[in-house]
């Protein structure tokens, strides 16, 4: 997989204050595209930050549905992934991809 592959697969990671007490627990928060599987998350997390990933759970945000002027209208779904990594390794979200 080239890097921009990667970056296709990885679009952010997720900051809010359940992530952040997940990173306690050695795991970290991204959003990725709809159609990405465990194993390309994996492989993408690996090359991009140079860690050993230990398991990839995901789920799909279903999007809400939403009035606009007067039409109704749905949100897009957002899959978001939680990476737990190997015991020792660790990702500094802060300073960006």
């Amino acid at each position: 997989m080239n890097k921009l592959a990667a970056y296709d697969i990885i679009r952010s990671p997720v900051v809010t204050e359940k992530s952040t007490m997940a990173s306690e627990a050695n795991q970290v928060v991204f959003d990725v595209a709809i159609d990405a599987n465990k194993t390309d998350i994996k492989a993408a997390i690996e090359q991009l930050f140079s860690v050993k990933v230990k398991a990839v759970n995901t789920l799909v945000r279903k999007g809400k549905v939403k009035r606009f002027r007067g039409r109704i209208g749905t949100r897009n779904d957002v899959k978001k992934a939680i990476v737990t990594l190997v015991d020792g390794q660790s990702i500094d979200i802060s300073t960006g991809l």
